[in-house]
């Protein structure tokens, strides 16, 4: 495996090889194989802004090839995606890694110890579209690369990614007023758009012609914030399970509390339905009550609202596997409605109005135990509504999806994958974007009796 350092170099010394050559004469430069002569051609492509910047010409740019390369990271894909998925493969072109200006650095790939990295990929046969995305949870640059990136690099699009400014459990950690870090999630991902549109017209000769934003989990909840408030950016979008946040509620911290306080024999299944949390998800809360449900409480009421439990998680929240998942025991008590105005300040600095000004979809499984679709995806829809961009939305309910595919393969008769609802709704989107071709109304998408269901879905089924 090339080191990382040494990437920037192979498209120089392919650049000067050809202009060498080619002045001595037709003879010569046949010297060079097809492979130098493609990648030779694209070394102008940069992204402009960015602080450092690596760039390398692959004969594949999906994960297949990858893997155990510095240019992914399939550990940070883990439980994304359900056994058995299918990827396309063999898409030759160029990968640019790098980052912007930041201080933190919680985000130690290529042994850069720098957030705000990203990765852009641009395929060789590119079909004049850019895709555009950011991690889910606070994973890292390459966390979507099997789920979202083959694909749309196999259909021609250019891609773009980012680490969001700040990564892992301790993202809490960056900035200076409570909502600093996810405040810096919006700004990193409309940075990286700009950049992106620009290193494209670079490599291709003209801008591209239609950029996406989608993205899983808090990627998603970027979708719905960079259509609110970017929409200038953007053609469209697909939000995979979005996290909703609005100053008032509903959001993480008035629905987890409840998840911890059960966990902790405080509260009963009822107090757990009353919550949001969905009748037929009970199989699933041991499995969230240990690796989800106390993490996520403490870390965003870390972020949110620092002065309820300063010393848990204070400044880590934890050096073990075993004390990052804990919850702090307080938050099982944690009533965000009695919690000072300041909060509310803060959350509001992040927080979603609904006013989209681009078509988007929106999916969400009816048995996500992490984001209730009852205080998420269904609430987000009438917020749409009220703002009178109905028009502009679909949301559909994935019967059996849970908030991370991984899980599938542990109860293959009551779960079913997003994924390929996913694929299949982008799909429809870019119709909706291209054509004005509409995707069908709002609904709930069944799960099949049988068939491949980790590889094929129709948004069109009910």
């Amino acid at each position: 495996m090339r080191p990382p350092g040494t990437v920037p170099l192979l498209a120089v010394a392919l650049t000067t090889a050809l202009v060498a050559l080619a002045a001595s004469g037709p003879q010569a430069a046949s010297a060079l194989s097809p492979r130098e002569v493609r990648c030779a051609h694209q070394t102008h492509a940069r992204v402009p802004g960015a602080q450092v910047q690596q760039l390398v010409c692959l004969d594949d740019l999906t994960t297949s090839a990858l893997a155990g390369t510095a240019y992914t990271d399939t550990a940070d894909q883990a439980g994304l995606t359900a056994p058995g998925t299918r990827n396309p493969s063999g898409v030759p072109g160029v990968q640019i890694d790098g980052y912007f200006a930041d201080g933190s650095r919680t985000n130690r790939t290529h042994g850069w110890n720098h957030d705000a990295q990203f990765v852009i990929r641009l395929p060789d046969r590119w079909n004049g579209g850019l895709v555009v995305t950011a991690s889910p949870g606070n994973r890292k640059q390459y966390a979507t690369d099997a789920a979202i990136s083959d694909r749309v690099l196999a259909q021609g699009y250019a891609y773009a990614a980012t680490d969001k400014g700040n990564t892992g459990p301790d993202f809490y950690r960056d900035g200076v007023r409570p909502g600093d870090a996810v405040a810096e999630w919006n700004a990193r991902t409309t940075q990286l758009t700009r950049a992106a549109k620009k290193t494209v017209a670079l490599r291709y000769g003209h801008a591209p012609r239609r950029t996406y934003m989608t993205g899983i989990s808090n990627a998603g909840y970027l979708t719905r914030w960079q259509l609110e408030n970017h929409p200038e950016l953007y053609d469209g979008g697909v939000d995979w399970e979005g996290v909703l946040w609005t100053a008032d509620g509903p959001h993480l911290l008035t629905t987890l509390p409840t998840a911890v306080a059960h966990g902790q024999g405080k509260a009963d299944t009822d107090d757990m339905y009353g919550a949001g949390f969905a009748r037929g998800s009970e199989f699933l809360w041991p499995y969230h009550q240990k690796a989800y449900w106390g993490l996520t409480q403490k870390v965003y009421r870390a972020e949110f609202d620092p002065a309820y439990d300063p010393d848990c998680p204070g400044t880590t929240a934890g050096s073990t596997t075993e004390e990052i998942l804990a919850p702090c025991a307080s938050d099982a008590s944690y009533d965000y409605a009695r919690r000072p105005a300041s909060v509310r300040r803060a959350v509001a600095r992040v927080a979603l109005s609904g006013r989209i000004g681009k078509p988007l979809i929106t999916l969400q499984g009816d048995l996500d135990t992490l984001l209730p679709i009852a205080t998420d995806a269904r609430v987000y829809a009438r917020m749409v509504d009220a703002q009178g961009r109905g028009r502009l939305h679909r949301t559909y309910t994935i019967r059996g999806g849970t908030h991370t595919d991984g899980l599938y393969d542990t109860c293959p008769d009551r779960l079913r994958p997003i994924l390929p609802c996913y694929r299949d709704a982008f799909d429809a989107l870019t119709r909706w974007v291209r054509s004005g071709t509409k995707p069908p109304a709002d609904r709930a998408v069944g799960r099949p009796a049988d068939g491949d269901v980790v590889n094929s879905c129709s948004v069109r089924d009910s």
